[in-house]
């Protein structure tokens, strides 16, 4: 995998007011920020590739060159929340900051560069952050929702009305599920198939202990590799938030997606409409997880939320405030 970064900003940025607040979520594939202001108003939303997590499944610590790039995109976007005029910008970490052995290095790094620190969140409050920024401008309903939250470095399955009622976690991500299972450049069909049966094995115990998982009315799927797969189903050459956010996708699509993803070296994945250059290496062990996922609680189709956890963290922070 390639430890360039690749940002991608979806929004145009506007003038903001001195009581906008920013959130940055620091995760094992990559590093966003959002700034909004006191209405909860978005006025500016980057992506980046930064691969925080790169060979953190095979070493149990975070490299030097992973921490360096990720510090210095954290840098920049502090820069870019107090040119809007923030003074409160909350960092977030999640699993890749929850697993690695040197995970202090990464924070004193940080705290170096930019005088912040990072909050590494729980499993627990990051569903529960993840869950409340999926729902974001979607229909209210008053039955239960799942939310299932692909990550770089763990998957999360959330279910709940208006808050949270149970979350599972399973060490299953992108990256992590890359480095694992994905050994070869056009990937083998056997590993396809093992990293599928670990994943529904997860979600077997899972289903067993809180049968709701399963049961859930309504599903929901954030984060870049359902957005990203969204995007290659609709074959979108630029990043549409209008077209994405809302969007019911379904299992059909899904498996579509991932018999092309599947059987395609990097070289011609990479040329398919919706797939961005800093996804393509991780996007068929993504696919995995969602394939597996959808199989195992016999999903027929989601609904897709360009939302999530940095939604949930900026909205508290301006509540907070």
């Amino acid at each position: 995998m390639g430890g360039t970064t690749t940002r991608r900003t979806w929004r145009y940025v506007r003038t903001a007011v001195m009581t906008s607040v920013a959130a940055i979520d620091v995760g094992t594939n990559s590093t966003n920020l959002l700034v909004i202001d006191e209405h909860g108003t978005e006025l500016t939303r980057t992506i980046t590739s930064t691969r925080l997590g790169e060979g953190l499944q095979s070493t149990g610590e975070l490299s030097l060159e992973a921490m360096t790039r990720t510090v210095e995109v954290i840098a920049s976007y502090v820069t870019t929340a107090q040119s809007l005029g923030v003074t409160n910008i909350q960092i977030v970490g999640t699993a890749a900051c929850r697993r690695a052995r040197n995970a202090a290095s990464f924070s004193e790094l940080l705290r170096e560069k930019t005088q912040l620190t990072v909050e590494v969140l729980s499993e627990s409050d990051e569903a529960a952050l993840t869950f409340s920024g999926a729902l974001i401008g979607l229909p209210d309903i008053d039955t239960p929702t799942l939310v299932i939250d692909i990550g770089g470095g763990s998957t999360e399955y959330t279910v709940g009305t208006e808050s949270i009622d149970v979350f599972a976690s399973i060490p299953f991500g992108a990256v992590t599920s890359t480095d694992s299972h994905i050994s070869s450049d056009l990937p083998r069909p056997e590993d396809l198939t093992n990293l599928i049966g670990a994943v529904s094995d997860e979600l077997e115990d899972i289903t067993r202990d809180h049968p709701i998982v399963g049961t859930a009315i309504r599903t929901v799927g954030v984060a870049g590799t359902i957005v990203t797969i969204a995007a290659v189903e609709l074959g979108l050459h630029e990043f549409d938030d209008s077209a994405l956010h809302g969007m019911a996708l379904s299992r059909e699509a899904v498996e579509d997606v991932f018999r092309t993803m599947a059987t395609e070296p990097l070289a011609l994945r990479v040329q398919n409409p919706g797939l961005g250059p800093d996804r393509a290496d991780i996007i068929v062990a993504g696919c995995c997880i969602l394939v597996a996922t959808m199989r195992r609680l016999r999903l027929a189709e989601i609904t897709v939320s360009t939302r999530g956890l940095l939604d949930g963290v900026a909205h508290r922070v301006r509540l907070n405030s």
